[in-house]
């Protein structure tokens, strides 16, 4: 028997909320299966997945095949990680305690940026909500006068007439160009 780790989908039309299952591969995608070891929902920001690390570990082990989608699931979730640790551990490239070390902190600096993503997002809702509220925005006070020195002016008013000048060449020249071409018609 053929066994994989796939997702099975729930909720109603066009929200879509998944169950992650251990199922035999001739079983229809939602009819039945061994193990329901997960959830996952993709609406919310970021997703949610719960998933049971331990026994999704013990079926990839057992040889369980994960389909696209719930192997980057378990990518996420770091049990391919686990798996990759434990393969170590038996070919001897480290010790068991080492691996457990090395993957709780895995674990816990994944907590962290998903934690860190759900604060930006839930600040970005405030935001948002905030804006859309209806209250004025707080008023911010003008900005004090700079006092400019007597000097600058005069270069910014040769700057200016440095500018005016050429404007003015450059419409002279575009009624020329009118003219010329008018009077060769």
């Amino acid at each position: 028997m053929a066994v994989k780790i796939r997702l099975q989908r729930r909720g109603r039309k066009k929200a879509p909320f998944y169950h992650i299952v251990v199922a035999d591969s001739r079983s229809p995608r939602d009819g039945r299966f061994i193990e329901k070891i997960g959830t996952y929902n993709p609406l919310t920001r970021p997703a949610t997945i719960d998933i049971d690390r331990d026994r999704a570990f013990s079926w990839l082990m057992n040889g369980a095949q994960p389909t696209d989608t719930a192997r980057a699931i378990l990518r996420f979730k770091g049990i391919y990680y686990r798996k990759h640790l434990a393969l170590g551990v038996a070919k001897g490239a480290l010790t068991q305690e080492e691996a457990d070390a090395r993957y709780q902190a895995w674990v816990e600096a994944k907590e962290a940026r998903i934690a860190a993503r759900a604060a930006k997002t839930a600040e970005e809702k405030a935001a948002f909500h905030a804006m859309v509220s209806g209250q004025p925005k707080p008023k911010i006070a003008p900005a004090p006068a700079v006092e400019v020195p007597a000097e600058v002016p005069a270069a910014v008013a040769a700057e200016a007439e440095v500018a005016e000048a050429t404007a003015e060449n450059a419409a002279e020249s575009a009624e020329e160009n009118v003219k010329a071409e008018t009077t060769e018609e």
